[in-house]
């Protein structure tokens, strides 16, 4: 890991949920929050508190050298894609292993919700 750059995990009893254009996508009391040096704090699902239903796999991925290769998902909302929107690790680098397979949403692109209270747009 590059010096200074650090990356937690930790899994949370936290109440989430995640909302776009009126429609929840996720509910969860089971996140995993990522702290990432310079990033706020991400939240990480398990895929059975995601409505799976409403994504569809896109071909887009990324690389992170302190998680690895994350996939990603888009959504159908109210007749409308929202390309890229969720992404997860499927197989993370070692030291990211406590994300596997847990998806994440763009925050700023969706509502947050966190204990009732919803999180700053970042």
């Amino acid at each position: 890991m590059a010096s200074g750059h650090t990356i937690t995990i930790n899994p949370a009893s936290d109440h989430v949920e995640i909302t776009l254009d009126g429609e929840k996508l996720a509910v969860s009391d089971r996140p995993v929050l990522l702290d990432e040096t310079g990033l706020p704090t991400r939240y990480y699902l398990p895929k059975d508190d995601v409505r799976t239903e409403l994504l569809e796999a896109t071909d887009h991925s990324t690389h992170c050298p302190f998680k690895g290769d994350a996939s990603y998902w888009s959504a159908q909302v109210g007749g409308e894609t929202h390309e890229n929107l969720v992404w997860s690790y499927e197989t993370p680098i070692p030291q990211a292993e406590g994300i596997t397979g847990l998806m994440s949403f763009w925050p700023g692109r969706v509502e947050v919700t966190v204990n009732g209270e919803r999180l700053p747009d970042a």
